[in-house]
């Protein structure tokens, strides 16, 4: 017979302080997902391989699927949804929509976070150096070009 321990986390997501139980095995894409209600963060392996739940912690890149969601209590936590600001795409978004750097969409939310991330750290220099370091995000349709192509149009930005 197991027990169902909860205890109660406070997470900043996307500059809102959000108070909730929490089992402490949670991931912290669950816990956004299922206890925030926010669902552009997406589940793909759930074993770090695939990049679909990149959020920012810090302005870091982090996989949502690997980090539990009460040792994010503390940080800043920055997801799709948290990006646009007053109705206003962010850059990366905008160059996406303008290169088509996407198909499906599914991979589009952690593609664009760890697109900021990239561009930030400084890693959006030439093509190669873009494909390396976004290399940890899985795309199944294969718009690799035309994210490395959105990722370059912003970091000039």
């Amino acid at each position: 017979m197991s027990s169902h321990h909860t205890e109660q986390t406070t997470l900043t997501v996307n500059g809102e302080v959000r108070s909730f139980p929490v089992d402490p095995r949670t991931t912290l894409v669950d816990a956004l997902r299922e206890r925030l209600g926010l669902t552009g963060t997406k589940k793909g392996c759930d074993r770090g391989e695939c990049g679909a739940c990149t959020v920012l912690l810090d302005g870091k890149r982090v996989l949502s699927c690997m980090m539990l969601a009460v040792a994010a209590e503390g940080a800043s936590i920055t997801t799709i949804e948290g990006l646009s600001a007053e109705g206003e795409l962010h850059p990366v978004q905008r160059a996406f929509h303008v290169n088509d750097a996407f198909q499906c969409g599914f991979c589009t939310p952690g593609q664009v976070l760890s697109a900021v991330a990239c561009i930030q750290e400084g890693h959006a220099g030439s093509p190669e150096e873009i494909k390396e370091w976004m290399s940890g995000n899985i795309c199944r349709c294969a718009a690799y070009p035309q994210i490395v192509a959105a990722v370059t149009e912003a970091s000039v930005q």
